[in-house]
């Protein structure tokens, strides 16, 4: 008898059945838009897809009148600006700190139980005092980023490496190799796919951090647009901006998805991938 977990769909199977549940969003959509604006042609809760047109148009190819920009790609520019740098900054500490916490004893011991506190601290908690200290510019925001992100990407490296089989570690050693010889050659390359899994965990988060300070103090940026509209209830407005985001973090997900397979072949044909 063959068993569910026996059938395996094909390429383009697989295609179609994950594209399946996007478009029974939009029919559903569709569905509900046009009866609520036949009740009511005024309704703003879910405009038509013509409607998310005219808006997508007016801020992504029409200048404004104002300012002499593209307003939609001016936001995605700020956010991925600060999006970018946060991460990329968050990345660098994660294994400045991470791996040394993980592989030392010593700073185990001392920091070990500091960085795991230290990444539980709700980040949003902590926005008013970053405002406070540096002020409502763009440091603000990189650094709501960092402290929401670097904790937990540090906790993490540092778990990975104390999971690396202590044998590797021994013949190392045996070698010859010294500490900084073993971290750099022998711990990095283990620890360096599970980063990209945890770098693409955090980008939800990531995002949230990012829209909540552009939402509270900002001139610009995606999550500025969608909380300076919601006064007026254009949700033709907002919705597309959500889809961007989404589709944004997607692109950055696969990106890293192609990152990790180009720099750790051996990880992901151990997977089977």
């Amino acid at each position: 008898m063959k068993r569910a977990i026996n059938y395996v769909p094909s390429r383009p199977s697989a295609i179609l059945l994950a594209l399946l549940p996007f478009a029974l969003v939009l029919v559903i959509y569709a569905i509900g838009s046009e009866v609520r604006l036949a009740d009511n042609p005024s309704d703003k809760l879910m405009p038509s897809f013509g409607t998310f047109a005219d808006a997508i148009d007016r801020l992504a190819f029409q200048e404004n009148r104002r300012t002499g920009e593209y307003v939609f790609w001016t936001d995605t520019a700020i956010s991925l600006q600060r999006i970018f740098v946060g991460l990329a900054i968050s990345t660098v500490l994660c294994i400045v700190v991470g791996i040394p916490v993980g592989f030392l004893p010593y700073l185990r011991s001392a920091f070990g139980a500091f960085i795991s506190a230290f990444s539980l601290i709700p980040p949003l908690a902590v926005l008013p005092i970053l405002f406070i200290i540096f002020g409502l510019g763009e440091t603000s925001k990189i650094v709501l980023i960092v402290f929401g992100v670097a904790p937990f990407l540090a906790r993490d490296v540092a778990l990975t490496v104390a999971q690396i089989p202590r044998e590797q570690i021994v013949k190392a050693q045996t070698l010859g190799a010294s500490t900084w010889q073993m971290m750099t050659l022998v711990v990095f390359p283990q620890v360096l796919p599970r980063l990209f899994d945890s770098l693409r965990l955090s980008l939800g988060a990531t995002w949230l951090f990012l829209i909540a300070a552009e939402a509270i103090a900002s001139e610009g940026g995606l999550g500025y647009r969608i909380f300076l509209v919601r006064r007026y209830l254009s949700m033709d407005v907002i919705l597309p901006y959500v889809a961007w985001i989404t589709l944004l973090a997607f692109l950055m997900d696969y990106g890293l998805v192609l990152a990790s397979r180009a720099s750790s072949r051996w990880y992901h044909i151990g997977r089977g991938a």
